[in-house]
């Protein structure tokens, strides 16, 4: 039986709010299928239907390629149907909540505007943490109870995915199942899960379509696993509670990436959106081995794109989408092997037409004046911008971002002279060790940038923007130990820094200063290393009116702490036993039972060089891709290998655009 749009109940009110255009669909290469596709295909049997979220407004949403990959996934095959569905901006939650003579409007698609709760999936992908209230509201929206233990049969199964995915504890209580790595392959089995289950009649209830789900040993099912606590508020064991349920929970990893080129039909969005390009990812993983990087870590091993796949996607995404810029995107796109062959190919392919060519992420150390003169060879020079990440060669060595000072002049010098007017730096404050010596340090390198900038160039418009964020320690990185510097030793390090750079009349108007001040870090810390008992905080902020929490003008640390301190009231713990205390080695951390891939004696051994690098030991981990091994776990805990060029492919045949 089909299920009805709530369209035409919605579209009178559409001229109520604010950029109606992002609820209407019909973007260029979006799909809509029959309700029941699968009756009607070759395959038969029932169909299996997918609600996919990005939980942030719409023109954040639409761009996310994670999403976009999984949609046009799964809308291949004939007996699955995908559509989307985005955050709504609190005019239109009124609007929805208001409702008419039919009761409420429900959370809907925007492909063909089917409430969310009528699917039998329903994914999230969360690329950070402070997407969590928006769940909860899309959730409450849709009807679905927003704890997984009150959901029935005909509830969605709520799955959770992206990167925050590798420690869900605190959603525990209101998500059915998380993933954990790449998505491709992984929607595929569970959509074939599902339909076996539906095939049979549905067997045992939703107990056990999760039962199946969980024995697969790439799905975790939270209510699943039990936890148990020490009188001290740490964790003493999380263990299965049913036979059959794995220890740990494997993460996913898609080894042959020429074999998934998407996205093949990228979606063009009618409203205004923070990415207006087509990229195309050219490789997936880092081992730089950059020891805040959750990134970098919980993405290994490296699988590069062979430059034949890249030119292919490319031109095949620029015909179907008509966007006039193009980005490489990757961790450090400028790590790619054949990076060189790849930007002299699309270079002499686009010269002359109107497309450009982006790279949007560069280490200091992998740029050069060739590569970035292929980059804007279609006269499109924007600002180049680098990640030196500490300001000190000391926060340098501890961070093991092996990037010297004078690698960071070389670089800035080449690019002055050659015609750049714009860099842009970005910093971290906060990392563990640092002091007010190694923040101040950062207004000393940006003097330097101008100075040489203006010596090399002979001009004195050149301009250095000092981007500064606070750093959160992350799960599965080497730093997942680290004590979390407060928001006030946080903000007052950046008042000096800001009142340092502002003092010196010869620099100060040719650097730009951008920050973050400390309040939001602590609660996206609060998130990222917290368990079960962090998410009555969670509903606790969504029940007082917590919304879009990574939007500065809907943020309200206030709101966060008092919601913390009323749900936390009589556990032995807060804020601050989550934040800014140091873990040892002994201390079950609430995500062990989820397997990176990467082995917790190496992390913690380069939690130790970090300390070590602190005191001024000189100690670097190189980057595997060009060493041997040094056993971070993940090859061969996981089957997988470092996959990179040169291939020895040429971007051809060279079709002149």
């Amino acid at each position: 039986m089909s299920v009805a749009s709530v369209f035409p109940r919605l579209e009178a009110r559409l001229p109520s709010v604010q950029k109606p255009i992002q609820y209407v669909g019909g973007e260029l290469n979006s799909v809509v299928k029959d309700w029941d596709c699968a009756a009607a295909s070759e395959t038969g049997g029932p169909t299996v239907r997918w609600a996919l979220m990005y939980p942030d407004a719409y023109e954040v949403g639409l761009p996310n390629q994670g999403v976009q990959i999984l949609y046009e996934v799964l809308n291949e095959r004939d007996w699955i149907l995908a559509e989307r569905t985005y955050s709504v901006w609190p005019d239109m939650e009124q609007v929805m909540r208001t409702g008419d003579e039919h009761g409420p409007i429900p959370q809907f698609t925007v492909d063909s505007h089917r409430p969310v709760g009528a699917f039998d999936l329903f994914g999230l992908s969360f690329s950070t943490e402070l997407g969590y209230t928006n769940m909860l509201n899309a959730l409450d929206l849709a009807g679905i109870p927003l704890h997984a233990v009150d959901r029935g049969e005909d509830d969605p199964v709520v799955i959770a995915g992206g990167h925050a995915a590798f420690n869900p504890e605190p959603i525990a209580d209101f998500i059915d199942a998380a993933v954990l790595g790449d998505g491709e392959e992984v929607v595929l089995a569970i959509s074939d899960i599902v339909r076996e289950w539906k095939l049979e009649d549905r067997p045992g209830g939703r107990d056990e379509l999760l039962r199946r789900l969980a024995v697969t040993g790439n799905i975790y099912v939270p209510r699943f696993y039990d936890v148990a606590y020490a009188a001290d508020g740490a964790i003493e064991a999380v263990v299965p509670n049913r036979p059959g349920i794995p220890f740990r929970v494997r993460k996913h990893t898609l080894m042959d990436l020429d074999q998934w080129p998407y996205p093949a039909n990228p979606l063009v969005p009618l409203a205004e959106t923070v990415h207006e390009r087509f990229s195309v990812e050219i490789f997936r993983g880092c081992t730089r081995g950059c020891r805040f990087c959750q990134a970098g870590m919980i993405t290994r091993p490296v699988r590069e794109r062979s430059i034949k796949t890249i030119g292919d996607m490319v031109e095949n995404g620029i015909r179907k989408s008509g966007f006039e810029e193009v980005g490489l995107l990757s961790l450090s796109s400028a790590d790619h092997t054949e990076i060189g062959e790849v930007a002299k190919g699309l270079a002499d392919r686009y010269e002359g037409s109107n497309v450009s060519l982006s790279l949007p992420s560069t280490r200091v150390d992998a740029f050069n004046i060739t590569l970035a003169n292929e980059f804007s060879r279609n006269g499109r020079r924007s600002g180049l911008t680098f990640a030196p990440e500490g300001g000190s060669e000391r926060m340098r060595k501890v961070i093991n971002k092996m990037v010297s000072e004078e690698d960071l002049i070389r670089t800035v010098a080449a690019a002055y002279s050659h015609g750049w007017r714009q860099v842009k730096l970005y910093f971290m404050c906060g990392l563990p060790q640092e002091t007010d010596e190694d923040v101040l340090a950062i207004a000393d390198l940006a003097k330097r940038v101008i100075a040489t900038g203006r010596e090399v160039s002979g001009r004195n418009d050149i301009r250095c923007t000092v981007s500064i964020g606070g750093f959160v320690p992350k799960p599965h990185t080497p730093f997942q130990w680290a004590p979390q510097l407060d928001h006030e030793a946080t903000d007052e390090r950046l008042r000096l820094l800001r009142e340092v750079v502002r003092a010196d009349k010869k620099f100060a108007r040719a650097i730009g200063f951008r920050y973050h001040d400390g309040k939001p870090g602590i609660v996206e810390g609060l998130l990222s290393r917290g368990d079960r008992r962090v998410g009555k905080v969670i509903e606790q902020v969504w029940r007082d009116g917590g919304r879009f929490d990574g939007w500065s003008e809907h943020f309200s640390y206030d709101r966060w702490m008092e919601s913390a301190a009323t749900a936390m009231a009589g556990t032995g713990v807060d804020v601050d036993w989550y934040t800014t205390r140091e873990r040892d080695y002994e201390e079950v951390l609430p995500w062990e039972h989820l397997d990176s891939g990467l082995d917790k004696d190496w992390l913690w051994g380069d939690w130790e060089d970090a300390l070590a690098a602190a005191d001024g030991a000189d100690i670097e981990i190189e980057d595997c891709r060009w060493t041997p091994c040094y056993d971070c776990g993940v090859c061969p805990e996981m089957g997988t290998e470092i996959q990179v060029g040169p291939t020895g492919q040429k971007l051809l045949p060279l079709s002149v655009v």
